[in-house]
């Protein structure tokens, strides 16, 4: 079976607010053997959302609307799912004397319009709403001949929540046929999504029952896979033998397989080699230092750095010769080798990291252009430097640059 979410409310087409219920029901969907197809958002017209429930009844099993059950002009949801369906509604009585108690519970009056909320569409089961005044409803039925179900949950996720847990998770297992869904996630660091593509596709092509999704980010590849069986066991396996093969083929730049993030990679790396390491920024401002220590447990291996913006806190906090800056310029493969063992040499670590570039939109010249970076990890061994030049905004660069850093360090170490 699939499914439709549909968000209500005009909040939600603004720059200002975004709709997350919909995350949480597909998870929740997902783990009942359902897809979720489409999610769409619509507005608080009644026009809108009845030619909208029109479209999701007409192509999907299962359709789940958010938000609109208020008492307000502008909840619509109820009246236009009933629209949709040509179906009636009524005021319940129960549902009435229930909100007076709530509302006489907290020493409130009751505003006429709340009682709204107790309109019941036409054959709809009644979802009760322990926390909130707008209770659900489940309908169940034919539409178009095809059997169809239909819930109206409230908008505010605490609410919607716990009323889906308790009120539809049981009666929707009982509804769907028992299948099972498997999913892996791959993360690949530092590679092109076209190249990556292209090296795969032949790949995944051939697990025609396995849906690949490639997204791209600043620096990573994310390839999700998923399938659905009777079988968890097999659903499992099809996914399984897939990644195998795909990490076959990329090899070291694979970074997870299971959705770990790079820098959760690289904590797990340095724990295991028991190894610590510093950081000297310029361009990247301390964002890799913040990448670093945003996994819990990090104080285990990172020690510490510095942001060192000026050419005279390069020199003061990581030991670069003025001289050096002078002849080579800040922005430059020597500089960040000074850099990478002047931090290390200071804080004593295993590693030192220096990262010097241009982020940009100003800056860059001819010979230095926006977006060009250096980084450098320096060891026992001595000092690697990777030179690139990544393309985007100020923002993109500077994530490009601390996922470039990490990848040294993963690499360095596995």
């Amino acid at each position: 079976m699939n499914a439709e979410i549909i968000a209500i409310g005009s909040e939600l087409l603004t720059p200002f607010r975004q709709d997350t219920n919909s995350l949480y029901l597909t998870e929740k969907l997902n783990q009942l053997g359902v897809d979720v197809i489409f999610k769409t958002i619509v507005g608080d017209s009644r026009a809108h959302l009845t030619a909208a429930a029109h479209q999701a009844l007409s192509r999907t099993d299962i359709v789940i609307f958010m938000g609109g059950l208020g008492p307000t002009e502008d909840d619509l949801t109820r009246e236009a799912v009933a629209d949709a369906l040509g179906l009636g509604m009524h005021r319940d009585a129960e549902l009435v004397a229930s909100l007076e108690r709530r509302f006489a519970a907290r020493n409130m009056k009751m505003s006429p319009n709340n009682h709204k909320q107790a309109d019941v569409i036409t054959g709809a089961v009644v979802l009760p709403n322990a926390n909130g005044t707008a209770p659900g409803q489940w309908i169940s039925g034919k539409y178009e001949d095809r059997e169809k179900i239909i819930l109206l949950l409230p908008g505010p996720p605490h609410e919607l929540k716990a009323l889906f847990d308790q009120q539809c998770v049981e009666r929707l297992r009982a509804k769907v046929p028992p299948l099972f869904i498997a999913t892996r996630e791959l993360k690949i660091a530092m590679m092109g999504e076209s190249l990556c593509d292209a090296r795969i596709a032949p790949i995944y092509k051939r697990y025609a029952d396995v849906q690949t999704t490639i997204l791209a980010g600043a620096g990573e590849i994310q390839l999700h896979l998923k399938t659905r069986s009777d079988s968890l066991e097999h659903a499992q396996q099809r996914v399984d033998d897939l990644v195998e093969k795909l990490e076959e083929e990329l090899g070291d730049f694979v970074v997870s397989d299971n959705g770990d993030s790079l820098e959760q990679i690289v904590s797990y790396y340095l724990q295991m080699r028991n190894a610590t390491v510093a950081v000297a920024e310029s361009c990247t401002g301390g964002l890799l230092a913040e990448r670093l220590t945003h996994i819990s447990g990090s104080s285990r291996y990172f020690l510490g750095g510095a942001v060192v913006y000026s050419n005279q806190l390069k020199t003061a906090f990581a030991d670069v010769p003025p001289a050096m800056i002078k002849r080579h310029g800040a922005v430059s493969r020597e500089v960040a080798v000074a850099l990478a063992e002047g931090i290390r040499k200071r804080c004593g670590t295993t590693f030192g990291i220096g990262i010097t570039g241009v982020a940009g939109p100003t800056g860059g010249t001819a010979e230095k252009p926006v977006g060009l970076v250096f980084h450098a990890l320096a060891s026992e061994d001595g000092t690697e430097v990777v030179e690139k030049n990544f393309p985007g905004d100020r923002k993109r660069i500077r994530w490009f640059a601390t996922q470039q850093a990490l990848d040294m360090v993963r690499r360095k170490l596995k």
